[in-house]
This record gives structure tokens, sequence and C-alpha cells, in this order.
């Protein structure tokens, strides 16, 4: 059958985009890394398999992958520009954008120790960044550094091998991050939270739950304060050690106030002093948190004597009074058989009385006082001699 008139103009518009579709279908796709699996959809994912044969970020990672998890490899040191084209050798090489897509990171549990300055340079479109339960014992001050999209920085616990001075140098790390929205420090033992976390401007969400807290002095609650319309972040403190003595008093004022600043407000519990050892901390009354007498710092032993202590005082009388209400109206329910008791006992006690009175009488009659014994001398007889 012949074509109709018309029909080739009707294909012509879309020709080149079929074109350009068969064109893009048939270009071969990048090529996944060594010991990692790649994850065809919206937003490519690629994940790497575990094993301590992994020492060094994938270098072939493709440049159009959006999310990057590394588990359970054995990294131990992420050096400057890791995943940008840095030599993992410590040789120096000009590190560019190799995953300018990249947006979240997450490098848990792989023995990471040393965190290099500007490890993730080159990653300028990451958003998110997990480096939770590594032994990180050493930390540069510009570890973070090149990172203007992180939202999201992860460091639960990583940070409890690390001591006083990687606590310093986390805090030099923070400093930089102005736009950090969420900040996990959660099982490091944390006897202080980081200056520079409360000082971060656009934080919303601080996880400092399962540390060493005590609690929070009145200078970290002024930082937690927000100029102009900016709210202030969220913290998460529950099962910390809170000693509630005097100085705790800033802090359980600034929580009545701002109930919804502390999500899990409700599991905060005492661990010390003794007699508030484990009540909620949000229920106490203000007149409970008293200091001893020189001690400053709230770490001395109070007695505790408050309307609940007292109370129960009172309740524990009115138990005794009524048990020996109770015992007496038994003893008077049963008067009548206690006084039969009491009678049989007397002449129980009286016939043994009576039995003793003539057994010392029989034993005083003289007529029933035995014969004398012999003399020595005197000439014995026996039954064979006849006397």
């Amino acid at each position: 059958m012949a074509p109709h008139a018309g029909q080739p103009g009707a294909w012509g518009p879309l020709l080149p985009g079929l074109l350009l579709l068969a064109a893009a279908l048939s270009r071969p796709a990048a090529p996944c890394p060594f010991q990692c699996y790649c994850f065809a959809g919206p937003k490519l994912l690629l994940r790497c398999a575990s094993g301590a044969e992994l020492r060094q970020p994938p270098r072939d990672v493709p440049p159009d992958a959006r999310n990057l998890t590394i588990v359970g490899a054995n990294l131990t040191v992420l050096r400057a520009a890791a995943f940008a084209g840095g030599d993992a050798d410590g040789e120096e090489k000009e590190a560019g954008v190799r995953l300018p897509l990249l947006t979240a990171l997450r490098l848990t549990q792989n023995n990471i120790e040393v965190v290099e300055d500007g490890a993730f340079d080159g990653l300028p479109s990451l958003a998110a960044l997990d480096l939770s339960q590594n032994p990180l014992r050493a930390l540069g001050g510009a570890a973070f550094r090149g990172l203007p999209a992180l939202r999201s920085l992860q460091l639960n616990q990583a940070l409890a091998q690390g001591g006083p001075a990687l606590l310093e140098k986390l805090d030099a790390a923070l400093a930089p991050l102005a736009d950090l929205r969420l900040l996990g420090l959660a099982g490091n033992a944390l006897s202080r939270l980081p200056p520079a976390a409360l000082h971060l401007p656009r934080l919303e969400q601080l996880d400092a739950r399962r540390n060493a807290l005590a609690g929070l002095g009145t200078d970290e609650l002024r930082a937690l304060k927000r100029d102009g319309d900016l709210p202030g972040p969220r913290l998460l403190l529950a099962d910390n050690p809170l000693r509630c003595g005097c100085t705790a008093r800033p802090l359980l004022a600034w929580m009545r106030n701002a109930t919804e600043r502390v999500p899990d407000a409700r599991r905060l519990r005492c661990a010390a002093p003794r007699p508030l050892h484990n009540r909620s901390f949000l229920d106490l009354d203000e007149a409970w948190l008293r200091c001893a007498d020189g001690d400053a710092d709230g770490r001395g032993e109070v007695d505790l004597a408050g309307p609940e202590l007292e109370a129960s005082y009172v309740f524990f009388g009115l138990v005794l009074a009524l048990i020996g209400l109770i015992f007496l109206m038994v003893l008077y329910l049963n008067r009548r058989g206690i006084q039969r008791w009491m009678r049989n006992l007397r002449e129980a006690c009286r016939d043994q009385m009576e039995g003793y009175h003539y057994r010392y009488e029989q034993d005083a009659d003289p007529r029933r006082a035995p014969a004398p014994a012999a003399p020595a001398g005197s000439r014995a007889t026996s039954p064979g001699s006849g006397l």
C-alpha cells in the first residue's frame, strides 16, 4: 500500500529526539569501583564491601555518585583530599573535584584513627558526613574545611579514646561549619560540650546522649541563646549522670522555661546525691537542690528531708499505729480465752511446786537417812567362815 501524503512530515519533529535518546542509551555506563556495588536510580548509590583489605577510599568512584557508603574496612588514616585524588601514601598530589555531586558520605566502623587537615577537600556538595563508631585519636583542626554545603555531621562513639587533646582539635574543626544543622556526639564520655558546637549559629539539634555530663553551667546555657529570630538548638541529654546539687538550678530553670528545647527531658535522671538517685530531674523541687556547707561545686552529700520524705515518715507512723490497734482489738476479743489459759497455767505451776515441796519433805525425814558405813579397822566376815 502506498504511503499517505504528509506522513513523513508527521515524524519529522520527533526524529531528532529519538536519535538523542538512542545515543544516550547506547553510551556505556560509568564503571563501578572494585569491591563496591553500584545501584542505578534517581540518585546513584554506591556501597563498598566490608573487609580489612580495603585500606584506602576507592579511586574509581563514578563522578555522578550521590551517596557513598564504606562500612567495615580498615582505612586507619584519611589523608588530605582522600576522596579527590589525594595520595594515600602521603605523596603530595594536586587534588581536584572528582565527585562534584556527592551529597552523603558514610564511613562508619572503618577503624579510622586519624583524620588529617583537608581530608574531605574536593567534595563541594557534601551535605551529610558520618564518622561514627571509629576509634579517632587525632583530628586535624582543618579536617572539615571546604565543606560549604555540610548540614549533618555524626561523630557518635568516635571520640572516647582521643582524650582532651582530641576535644580541643574538635573545637577548632567545628568552628568553620557555620551552616551545620545536625551534630551527633552521643556515646563519647564527654564531661563538657565543645564550646564551638554551642556557638554554631544555625545548629538545630545537638545529640549529647550517653556521655558523662554532670550538668550544664551558666556559660553553656548562655551560649545556647541566639540573636534575632533564630531558634536555639534542641539538646538530647538522656543517659547522662546528672549531679542534682545547687549547680543544677540554672539548668532546671532553663528546661522548665523551654521544655521543647530538650525533647527527652522526661528521661533525665539524677545520679547524685544519694537521696535523689534515679529521681526525675524535671520533677525536682528547686529547694531540694542544695549543696553542703563550703561545697561550691555541688559534689558534697546533702541530707534531704523534703516534703515527700516527711510524708513517708508520717505514713510509716500511721501504719505502726494501725498495727498496734489491731493487736489490742485481738486481745480484747479473746480476753476470756486468755483468762482461761492463764488460769490453767497457774494451776499447772501450783501442781508442779507442790510436787517439789513433797519431795523436799521426804528427803528431810531423819528416819529415811542411810545406815552409817563400817569402821575401817573392824573384821569383815565372809560367807564361808560360818560366823
